[in-house]
């Protein structure tokens, strides 16, 4: 039986949580939690994260912190293929686009959100039905030295790029490991930004993704040496 309401007090309490729904399905995780499963996920984008966040007791909701406050851990789920590549890039956190000044890597949402995550990977390839994707082993993950110094240096180049009024010119291909890229509903939903003379235009709101190479590298190295 899940218990309900659950709140983590620590990272091996937390870990023991995700580990022990390893090899169930999104469907029976769901059922368990009285939760509807959809049919797809292209309408319900976010659904799975949202179902472990229920789980796993996460905090923050939208609030721009970790999911688990007061452990500093972010939740982040991954579907992979068979061969436990990542099938697609993942989302970290919108990029402010105006009122640049003074931000610095150690205050930016990216920074607060990637200083500590816990990946489950799911077996998500597209013709697998939603309810039928499995969960993996949990990977509690923090960046090494390396790694965190490639994410702050795409992050301080993009957004120099971003205060020099050269956002519509960035493109998913800029940075190493972190990317920038649109993230709307549709071409409709537009917001602030600055142009290239310094003046206010109206563009797409961004959001900074982790490139699949990179994602890929870390799970590889995780269950490879265990």
């Amino acid at each position: 039986m899940i218990e309900l309401n659950f709140t983590p007090d620590s990272e091996p309490q937390l870990l023991d949580r995700a580990e022990a729904v390893a090899g169930w399905t999104l469907g029976e995780l769901a059922d368990a939690l009285g939760i509807a499963v959809p049919d797809n996920l292209l309408r319900h984008k976010g659904w799975s994260g949202q179902l472990l966040e229920r789980y796993l007791g996460a905090s923050a909701g939208s609030k721009p912190h970790p999911d688990f406050e007061q452990l500093g851990i972010e939740l982040k789920t991954i579907p992979v293929d068979l061969q436990g590549k990542p099938l697609e890039t993942t989302f970290v956190s919108v990029c402010p686009l105006t009122n640049l000044g003074g931000l610095r890597w150690e205050e930016s949402p990216v920074c607060h959100k990637l200083r500590a995550i816990l990946w489950i990977p799911i077996l998500g390839e597209r013709q697998i039905p939603v309810a039928q994707r499995t969960l993996g082993m949990p990977l509690l993950w923090r960046p090494s030295p390396q790694e965190w110094q490639a994410l702050q240096q795409d992050w301080e180049e993009i957004m120099e790029r971003v205060a020099l009024g050269e956002v519509e010119s960035i493109t998913a291909r800029h940075g190493e490991v972190l990317q920038l890229r649109p993230k709307a509903a549709n071409s409709r939903v537009l917001t602030d930004g600055i142009g290239p003379d310094g003046s206010p235009i109206q563009t797409l709101p961004r959001g900074f993704y982790l490139k699949i190479p990179f994602t890929h590298a870390l799970l590889q190295r995780h269950f490879h040496n265990n």
